[in-house]
């Protein structure tokens, strides 16, 4: 099978392509638990990795990731494709050119899984860091990072901590965003999603992305795609593309690394704790969470 992708060989074991001296690009798509882990040892070895989500399922993983970006010329790039797609360009763009806090409400109806599938298996993070972090990280997308912090997660749920759930986020600079998250029975065409926002005088419509309208007082940009385009082409050639010095493309940054890993992490904490959380932006939030793990607490 591997020729027929005329790929030069086909391998079980991590190790072979960790230490292959001609790969200079990993892509990291196993299971969610495994995910800091290959790319903090690709990371070591200088390569590049690009990190599907999520790319971090404790507080431990996430610090030794962070400090493994530090210490490598290794470059990384985050498997959230949404923010980068055809449409979530243009959202971000909009919205961009307003000025004050926003108002942003996703709707995702998920597919239903098997109760004994690997996404409930604790050490996989459950389906807030298997799912819910695409929206929570599109939600980052949209706060200007300087303003952001803190934020305050505020949670809703009955019995269960990952499905139907409602979870607020308010903005330092007073933006607030919300994610409900709906796992009914099997939806025919997969996850459904939606997406509102406000901020001044632009109002934004996005319908599983392949319809999007765009008002901005009397000007309406409307546009309908063929098929939906979460983006996941763009971000896969996006992680090529950064090592070649012609395109431009950059690393993603440590920080930025950082905050949607934590804020994922902080969600998910409150939403089993059940409790409101407020969390701190990445120099106080690292310097904390980066002792625990060097004295072995975390």
């Amino acid at each position: 099978m591997f020729q027929e992708f005329k790929t030069d060989y086909f391998t079980t074991d991590e190790n072979d392509i960790i230490q292959d001296t001609g790969i200079d690009l990993i892509y990291v798509a196993s299971n969610h638990y495994t995910h800091a882990e290959y790319a903090i040892r690709a990371l070591r070895t200088g390569k590049s990795v690009h990190i599907e989500k999520p790319h971090a399922v404790t507080v431990d993983q996430l610090v030794r990731l962070v400090e493994a970006m530090k210490d490598s010329q290794g470059k990384v790039r985050l498997g959230f494709n949404r923010p980068h797609s055809y449409f979530g360009l243009k959202i971000r763009e909009a919205l961009a050119k307003e000025t004050g806090p926003g108002m942003y409400n996703w709707f995702v109806a998920g597919h239903e899984i098997e109760p004994d599938h690997w996404y409930f298996t604790p050490a996989e993070g459950t389906r807030i860091l298997g799912n819910l972090c695409h929206w929570t990280d599109f939600l980052l997308h949209l706060v200007p990072e300087e303003k952001a912090y803190p934020i305050t997660i505020v949670p809703t749920r009955a019995d269960r901590s990952d499905c139907d759930i409602s979870i607020s986020y308010i903005f330092g600079e007073g933006s607030i965003g919300t994610i409900a998250f709906s796992v009914k029975g099997h939806t025919f065409e997969g996850v459904r999603e939606s997406f509102s926002g406000h901020k001044g005088n632009t109002l934004v419509d996005l319908r599983n992305f392949e319809y999007l309208r765009i008002d901005v007082v009397d000007q309406i940009y409307r546009k309908k795609l063929w098929a939906r385009d979460h983006g996941h082409e763009t971000n896969i050639v996006c992680a090529y593309s950064m090592l070649s010095s012609k395109d431009h493309i950059e690393s993603q940054k440590i920080d930025y690394v950082w905050n949607s890993g934590y804020l994922a992490l902080k969600t998910k904490e409150a939403l089993e704790r059940n409790e409101k959380i407020t969390v701190e932006a990445f120099s106080k939030a690292y310097a904390m969470h980066s002792e625990y793990v060097r004295q072995g607490k975390s």
